[in-house]
């Protein structure tokens, strides 16, 4: 059971990352570093990702059969 949480668990991170990485970062890189744009933007989308991942979570949670 804990391995199948993990693997859920980095198969989110990894949703997670890509989504707000094509979201947010040009893909012509100009810098080295994040610029403050792309930093608040990846904030706002992780941000909502765990948001909604949550609220979802609830979701299912009030609706299983007892």
């Amino acid at each position: 059971m804990a391995e199948k949480e993990m693997e859920y668990r980095v198969e989110m991170f990894n949703k997670l990352t890509h989504t707000c990485f094509q979201k947010c970062v040009e893909s012509k890189y100009k810098d080295s570093e994040l610029n403050m744009g792309e930093n608040s933007c990846i904030d706002r989308c992780v941000a909502k990702y765990w948001q909604v991942t949550n609220l979802v979570g609830v979701l299912l949670g009030n609706n299983r059969p007892m």
